[in-house]
């Protein structure tokens, strides 16, 4: 028996790297045009966050919140799991995420709008019109793009960017699930050594980085 050190990332991989890459081109064949449709949801959530009110704020958590399950169920319980056992547990998890957003919906009151509010934008900017092309950057085909909505690395980077922007309080329980899903998928993306990778461990700093600065630099935190 090897030792453990000897081991890499690669040799915890249930599939390869072909194999995960045709799964998504066959699921964005398969779900045609439902991506046009997330992209205008996700374009409806950025212009709420460039400008958002209490309404806007339940809005866009209400889109978000419909999104999650969409990849919950479409994505990881019908797709994903056919490769990877632990994609049942993604998808309750991804489930979780929706009820958490659509809790935030029934009892938010206000909206932030303080320290984190420009950089979430740009997170979800990147997430709507750059991160579809990373793929594309590191050589795969672009049947297989990733696209906000329906896919879970960009939207779950999305909703890194919602939360930093219209979360106050217990922001925390709106980005433990995002922040764990960029973790996990960013040590899948490095064992099957695609650069892109690096860019889910960055958007879970930036999740840590801004919302500890946010709680930093305010004095009073108010329960959202």
């Amino acid at each position: 028996m090897s030792e453990w050190w000897t081991y890499r990332l690669s040799n915890f991989l249930l599939f390869s790297p072909r194999t995960y890459y045709r799964l998504l081109e066959l699921y964005n064949a398969a779900i045609w045009p439902a991506q046009v449709a997330a992209f205008l949801v996700g374009l409806a959530i950025l212009v709420f966050l460039v400008r958002p009110t209490a309404a806007r704020a339940r809005l866009a958590a209400g889109l978000l919140a419909a999104c999650w399950i969409w990849v919950a169920v479409a994505f990881h319980a019908k797709r994903y799991a056919t490769i990877n056992f632990a994609a049942a547990q993604f998808a309750w998890a991804f489930g979780v995420e929706a009820a958490l957003l659509l809790l935030f919906v029934m009892f938010q009151r206000g909206h932030g709008r303080a320290g984190g509010a420009r950089p979430g934008v740009w997170i979800v900017g990147y997430a709507l019109f750059l991160h579809p092309f990373a793929g594309l950057l590191a050589g795969r085909d672009w049947r297989g793009l990733e696209i906000f909505g329906v896919t879970p690395d960009p939207t779950a980077i999305a909703t890194i960017g919602a939360v930093l922007v219209l979360a106050r309080g217990r922001r925390w329980l709106l980005l433990a699930i995002p922040v764990l899903w960029c973790v996990v998928s960013g040590f899948t993306l490095r064992a099957m050594k695609a650069p892109d990778g690096w860019i889910l461990f960055g958007a879970a700093a930036a999740a840590l980085v801004f919302a500890l600065r946010r709680r930093a630099t305010s004095p009073v935190t108010r329960a959202g």
